[in-house]
């Protein structure tokens, strides 16, 4: 069986036994007129009025994008906002990078996300998680923090957020008000939202929208300045735009989660010996930190015991910024990292992550097909392979040349699950 994994730009082809078992997402169709759909759901929008009208000529703005880890397709949104509210000087916009944690993006990174002339004739500033200055306290959450949300946002008169929806690993689903929280928050919030308790919830998982601490915490912080506007899209594998969900922001992106649920989700009757799953291709497999939404998705349906194999191109590496890797070298196996971070007097950003990998690797083994050294990947205590094909014909000796096989060729954009309750 030829099966093709989404990595990098181009993608891997696998000769894979016959009885492997693909799970993918319905691959629609994209628009037909992307660029005119956009418009007629920025003058028809879901619970709100059309967002010409919204918009004053002397009102300043603030549109909030994802980085440059995410498929948005802001090079086609933000160019049809700024056209749409070609009433408002463009030396009233601000755009705003939600970076959340992750590193600012460079001149030539903000051109390819954004086209040329955006970055020539807009402002446009990364989310600086750490530099109080940038940041403005609106209030106290009753998760226990205080809310820091960047200055350049709060302090516009009209707010936009973009985004896509696609399934997450602890949120239920992106989009919508992620946007904001964690993308353009401080780090003392985004610790909070991150900590141990909330990531370890089980229902702080994929699909599920209902009492899960994470989605709660960030519509909380959206209420405290909310969005006057959102614009979010799905996607297909080829990072084509399939819907549109512009609007009110609660309203229109759980239209959008229910939509995606509708065609992501792949209830299995039993789980597996080994999965093998990509992890959605560029850009989200820019680096192993994002890579464990893929190892997630495998988590779901892998056996006790199994084996994960996860195709990422890790370009960006580790990454080289943050804690992610610095936090492995502070433990010697998965479980003392797990009993490490679950301690309430450890704070370190990016545990998250390892929080989440560590429950996977204590659960099965986990390999990487990436660009990385062996060291680095044995560094995060994950296991290097150079050839997927062989690794599966060696694991046949420890689970039998009956061993299980499941695919996921689109990694986190599909969400398979055991057992219904789950996603209740």
């Amino acid at each position: 069986m030829n099966t093709e994994l989404l990595y990098g730009k181009e993608g891997i082809s696998l000769d894979l036994p016959d009885h492997s078992f693909i799970i993918e997402p319905k691959n629609l169709p994209k628009l037909e007129n992307e660029e005119e759909a956009i418009r007629q759901a920025l003058r028809n929008p879901i619970g709100a009025p059309p967002l010409k009208e919204s918009v004053k000529s002397t009102d300043t703005v603030s549109i909030v994008i994802s980085d440059i880890t995410r498929p948005t397709p802001n090079h086609i949104l933000v160019p049809l906002l700024i056209e749409e509210l070609s009433h408002v000087p463009l030396e009233n916009f601000v755009i705003i990078n939600g970076t959340g944690t992750h590193r600012d993006q460079t001149r030539e990174e903000f051109v390819q996300m954004l086209g040329e002339w955006v970055v020539e004739h807009i402002r446009i500033v990364n989310n600086q998680c750490h530099n109080k200055e940038e940041l403005v306290n609106i209030g106290k959450s009753k998760f226990g923090c205080d809310v820091y949300l960047n200055k350049d946002y709060v302090e516009t008169d009209f707010r936009i957020v973009t985004g896509f929806i696609e399934p997450h690993f602890f949120a239920g689903f992106s989009g919508g008000p992620k946007g904001i929280m964690p993308g353009i928050a401080g780090i003392e919030t985004i610790m909070t939202f991150h900590n141990a308790r909330m990531i370890g919830d089980p229902l702080s998982t994929w699909g599920n929208m209902v009492n899960n601490p994470v989605q709660d915490m960030t519509r909380e912080i959206n209420g405290m300045c909310k969005p006057d506007f959102m614009l979010n899209v799905t996607l297909n594998r080829e990072k084509e735009i399939t819907e549109i969900f512009a609007g009110e922001l609660y309203e229109a992106h759980d239209k959008g989660c229910a939509f995606v649920k509708e065609h992501t989700m792949f209830r299995c009757d039993k789980r597996f010996d080994v999965v093998i799953a990509s992890n959605s291709g560029y850009p989200l497999d820019q680096n192993l930190y994002q890579a464990v939404k893929g190892m997630s998705a495998s988590h779901k349906i892998v056996k006790e015991g199994g084996s994960i194999i996860i195709a990422s191109e890790c370009s960006d590496g580790l990454p080289d910024h943050g804690n992610y890797s610095k936090i492995f070298e502070m433990a010697d196996t998965p479980q003392d990292l797990l009993d490490m971070i679950n301690n309430p007097e450890f704070k370190m950003f990016d545990q998250w992550q390892v929080q989440k990998q560590a429950v996977i690797q204590v659960w099965a083994d986990v390999y990487v097909y990436s660009k990385l050294t062996d060291e680095q990947v044995e560094g995060t205590m994950l296991k290097p392979t150079h050839d997927i094909e062989k690794t599966i014909d060696d694991l046949k000796k420890k689970y039998g040349e009956n061993m299980t096989i499941a695919v996921l060729p689109l990694g986190p954009l599909s969400i398979p699950y055991v057992e219904e309750k789950e996603f209740v």
